[in-house]
Parts: structure tokens; sequence; C-alpha cells
């Protein structure tokens, strides 16, 4: 099956207009990003649209699978890539990572990626997309190589997450404090977290609050729990991130997408750091009827708002 990711699948079509050629391209990629091999997904009818890369949510997560509903109509303006970050998606399939991931490999392994990417596109810039986790990716990005973005989209994005995972807690306690398990449970939170089962309780409790009943199953746990062995100690770096004492001001356009009804990454806690950044350009654009998965929940407002942007 590994072999299977190194197979490229590429339908050109080449129409010569003086030096300009356009490409049309669908194809996985697995070139070496970070010491292992990386998968990542490019989709195009003209290989000249802008570039629009993908830094997906978890961490741990992929974007791949489902991409189709939320870029069916990005895929008329850009060249639209999908990355699998290290012991993620296909990725992980691929090569586990040799050793534990941690915050600065993976910024290490953006710069690498859009680095690949903009020689293999022949494109000095490309567009930016971080949703929840891949904002921490993506505004390092953002901090130390703006002249590699044409502007960066902020979905969902995490800004302050010690205060948001905190406010969070307090919000849970109140909705379930007629319920002695759950009340039990979030009582034993501690923030920072201490344990796995902190950031455990808290999720499950906050999932179970949008309706995902299946998060009361030993199954869930026993894979929420899985999953920290690798990731909770990436969360706790990215408890120390502070954006606005960090980052009070970018050097390229930058645009916020925020779920009105996020609580993950707290909606206020973005209108107030928007507020604050100085940028060349910026916008704020609030989705009335999203939470923390915006590109899921209005997927073609999503799209729509992108468009409207860089026309």
């Amino acid at each position: 099956m590994k072999n299977t990711f190194f197979f490229i699948l590429s339908v050109l079509s080449v129409f010569c207009f003086g030096q300009v050629k356009s490409v049309k391209i669908d194809t996985i990629l697995a070139p070496d990003i970070g010491g292992i091999k990386q998968v990542i997904e490019i989709k195009t009818d003209d290989s000249n649209k802008p570039v629009l890369l993908f830094l997906s949510g978890g961490p741990g997560s992929s974007m791949i699978k489902n991409a189709e509903v939320f870029t069916n109509l990005l895929k008329d303006r850009f060249t639209l890539v999908q990355w699998d970050q290290r012991d993620a998606g296909k990725t992980l399939e691929l090569n586990p990572s040799p050793n534990q991931p941690s915050v600065a490999q993976m910024e290490k392994d953006t710069y690498e990626v859009i680095n690949f990417l903009t020689k293999e596109l022949k494109q000095k810039k490309i567009y930016l997309l971080g949703s929840s986790w891949g904002n921490v990716l993506g505004f390092n990005m953002v901090k130390n190589h703006p002249e590699l973005l044409h502007a960066y989209f902020a979905v969902n994005p995490v800004v302050s997450q010690l205060k948001s995972e905190k406010e969070l807690l307090k919000t849970l306690k109140v909705q379930f404090k007629e319920n002695p398990v759950a009340n039990k449970e979030l009582t034993n939170v501690h923030i920072p977290f201490t344990k796995d089962e902190d950031l455990f309780y808290l999720r499950k409790w906050l999932f179970y609050r949008e309706g995902k009943e299946y998060v009361l199953s030993d199954d869930f746990k026993k894979g929420f729990l899985e999953w920290s062995k690798t990731w909770s100690p990436v969360w706790n770096e990215v408890m120390t991130i502070d954006l606005p004492k960090t980052l009070q001001k970018v050097d390229c356009p930058i645009y916020f997408f925020v779920g009105e009804n996020d609580i993950q990454t707290s909606t206020a806690i973005t209108k107030e750091y928007f507020k604050q950044l100085k940028a060349p350009k910026k916008g704020l654009f609030l989705f009335e009827n999203s939470g923390h998965q915006i590109h899921k929940d209005e997927p073609q407002k999503f799209q729509n708002t992108i468009i409207e942007v860089i026309n």
C-alpha cells in the first residue's frame, strides 16, 4: 500500500501562449520533508492559477478525504494543495515520524512544503489557509516568511489557547452543572493540563454539547488517549502561544474567518486580537451558523468569502 503514495497521476494539457504553459495537474506527491516522505496532493486545471495551501487542524488530522465539499468552488480559481502533516493521514501510513513531533519541527516542515510548492509550480508566492491547529504553523509563516505569501486566511485560529481553554472550562461547567458525571469530570480538569485526561474530559463534554453522543463510549476514550500519546506534548506547547503579546504586526494581508458559535478557540479572543493587529490589509468575516468547523458548517459561504477577498 505504501507504494501507492509514490504513484503520481498527472494529466497534462499544454497550451502555449508565448512563453506561458497551462498544465492540468491531478497528482499525489511524496517529497522528502523534514527527513521523511510527506504526502502532498495538487489539483488544478491550470497550473498558472495561484496556489492555495490548506494547513489541517488537529493536530494529527487530514483534510484530503472530504476536500471536495469545501473546494468545489475554489477549484475554479486556485491550484489547490492539501498536505498531510507528519504523523497524520497518508503521511502517517507512508512513514511514521521517527521522533516525537514538536511545534518547531512542524513549523520547519511547513516552510519546506511551501518552498517545494513554489519551485514545483514555478510561483514566487502562495495563498495560505490555516484551520484551527493549522494556524500555529500558518502564523509562524506569516511572522517569519511573509514574502512567500500573497495573503493568509486564519480560520478559527489558535490565538491565546491557555485563556481560551480556561473560558471553555467555565462555559462547560455552567452548562453541565446538573449533570453529575460531567460535573465531576470537569471539576477534576486542571489548566494548564497536568495529565492527558484533562484535555480528554474537556473535549468530551465540548463534543457532547455539540450533539456527538459517541464521546460517551469507551472506544472514544481509548482512541483519544491513544492520540494523546503523540499529540498532548504538542498541544501543551500550543498552550504557551499568546499572539497578542508575540505578534502585533504582520507584513502580509491577513483575513480572519470566525464561527460565531466557536467556544473551542474563543471567538471573543479572536475578535479582540483582530482589532489590535496591524497589517497592510486585514478583514474579519463572521459565520453565524458555524462553530469550530467553518469549512464543514458553511462550505459555500466559506469558499465565496475567499473568492471575494482575492477579487
